[in-house]
């Protein structure tokens, strides 16, 4: 058969499409929906990071705020004539101040010798999604004062 120049052989009209054309009609329509699906399972999984992210600020904030409550204690217990009363009461004057809705559960304890004093904070950080609540603990020491007359006793 011989062609003509310029004019291009034509597939008959009855003649089936090839694998390859199958193949792809079959891989472009099993696409369709794809981009909602990703959304399905990205979606959730990208609330959980910022959720995560969240709550790892909210646990930051709340060991930052028994440190500060823990040294606040300690400043005051430490002082002569003063019991470890005082610095567990001023603990809790500064806890209520800075924030009692962010760090929950909290236990101070205050103990004073006649050479250190320590205040120790332990509570709990809030939890967003109230499943979990992640632990908080800070401790704070310094040496108790003491004034003594030159040559004599405390």
């Amino acid at each position: 058969m011989s062609q003509q120049p310029g004019l291009a052989l034509r597939r008959p009209a009855s003649h089936a499409p090839s694998k390859r054309r199958v193949l792809r009609s079959v891989l472009w329509r099993s696409e369709r929906g794809a981009v909602a699906a990703e959304l399905v399972i990205a979606t959730p999984l990208l609330l959980l990071l910022i959720m995560g992210v969240i709550q790892f600020a909210l646990w930051e904030h709340a060991v930052h705020i028994a440190d500060a409550v823990a040294q606040q204690g300690v400043s005051v217990g430490r002082l002569q004539g003063e019991p470890a009363a005082a610095g567990e009461q001023e603990a809790r004057s500064v806890l209520d101040q800075l924030g009692p809705s962010v760090l929950t559960g909290v236990t101070i304890t205050a103990t004073k010798t006649t050479q250190m004093t320590r205040v120790t904070v332990t509570g709990h950080a809030e939890s967003i999604l109230g499943v979990f609540s992640l632990p908080v603990s800070a401790t704070a020491s310094g040496a108790s004062e003491s004034y003594t007359a030159p040559g004599g006793a405390p």
